[in-house]
């Protein structure tokens, strides 16, 4: 059998998840890509380990390329995202199952081989549900439409207000990832946790500090739930 990879953010940034694991430096086109192998399951901070790297110059190329380098055959991605709406406030999480990313240009092929239907997988995304559902310890919503945006800067709100007529959370990786999983025959799946309220959802306009304080509210929660969900299904594939 294959390798579970965690591909975690801003959700997991500056925390001790995995960091204890060995570390090995995968060399691929676009690489090295540091990534963690925590033994049962395979640990990469898709903004990097040794400096940060904004998500609009993130290589995910490189980054799913090494995953498979190192048996990888299914991806549980965290992301930090912003709730479109206020009953998505921040704490909420969800699993996606569509996402949006028009400006999107991203392939490991110039020819025929791009041209396919991308998305979640949906037999893994129901199993993360599951498992979630019993080891998780905290509700995770099914489904919702994930919006990418470039980055590295917040939206307007005027961008958000056309966002959230046709979605549900917005982000700037999730998209990139999976469409490249798909295209590697890796099964993806994404928990988006809401650090924020999108700018302009809220009654006063987002702050970085905000941002912040929302991730650090609910990063104890995630690490929590991923305690009890990561080892369960590393082990329900063995």
């Amino acid at each position: 059998m294959g390798q579970l990879a965690v591909v975690g953010g801003h959700s997991i940034l500056g925390s001790a998840f995995g960091v204890d694991a060995p570390r090995l430096d995968v060399d691929v086109p676009g690489g090295p890509v540091a990534v963690l192998d925590a033994g049962d399951h395979l640990v990469l901070q898709r903004h990097g380990r040794d400096r940060y790297t904004a998500a609009h110059a993130v290589d995910h190329r490189a980054n799913l390329r090494a995953l498979v380098e190192l048996g990888c055959d299914r991806v549980l991605a965290l992301s930090s995202v912003g709730g479109l709406r206020t009953d998505l406030g921040v704490g909420t999480m969800l699993a996606p199952d569509d996402f949006i990313a028009l400006h999107l240009g991203l392939s490991y092929s110039d020819s025929d081989p791009g041209h396919r239907v991308p998305g979640f997988d949906e037999a893994w995304r129901r199993e993360v549900l599951d498992v979630w559902a019993i080891h998780g310890g905290a509700e995770l919503r099914d489904g919702g439409v994930y919006w990418q945006t470039i980055g590295p800067r917040f939206e307007t709100p005027a961008e958000i207000r056309l966002l959230a007529a046709h979605a549900d959370v917005v982000g700037m990786t999730v998209a990139s990832e999976c469409v490249l999983a798909g295209e590697l025959g890796v099964p993806y799946a994404a928990v988006c946790v809401v650090d924020n309220l999108a700018n302009g959802v809220g009654d006063a306009p987002l702050t970085i500090e905000e941002f912040e304080a929302g991730k650090a509210a609910n990063q104890g929660r995630l690490l929590h739930a991923l305690s009890g969900v990561v080892p369960a299904l590393a082990e329900a594939a063995r």
